[in-house]
């Protein structure tokens, strides 16, 4: 039987306020908000939940954008410290929420 790869972390994405918030990008709908998975995991992996950051679908395009067309004027490094810091957001969240603890 297959294992549900959905983590309690993936669902609690649902609904909550983007912490990309890329200026000029961010839709701010939180209906649209899932859990961002950093990129580099290797081919059809995902990086840890803990390493992840709640997005909106604007933000999420953007972030996943390399080397093609943005909506922003931002450079890729500006872009990938906007997600880092969404990450640090959301790893603070998830603590708030007892999804992740720090011993």
């Amino acid at each position: 039987m297959a294992k549900n790869k959905t983590s309690k972390i993936r669902k609690s994405a649902k609904l909550q306020e983007c912490q990309i918030r890329i200026p000029g990008v961010c839709n701010f709908d939180d209906r649209t908000t899932v859990l961002m998975h950093k990129n580099g995991a290797g081919m059809a992996l995902k990086s840890n939940d803990s390493q992840a950051a709640y997005g909106c679908s604007a933000c999420h395009i953007e972030v996943d954008v390399i080397n093609g067309k943005r909506k922003s004027d931002f450079t890729d490094d500006e872009i990938l410290i906007m997600f880092y810091e969404g990450i640090f957001r959301t790893q603070l969240l998830l603590i708030e929420q007892n999804l992740i603890t720090i011993n």
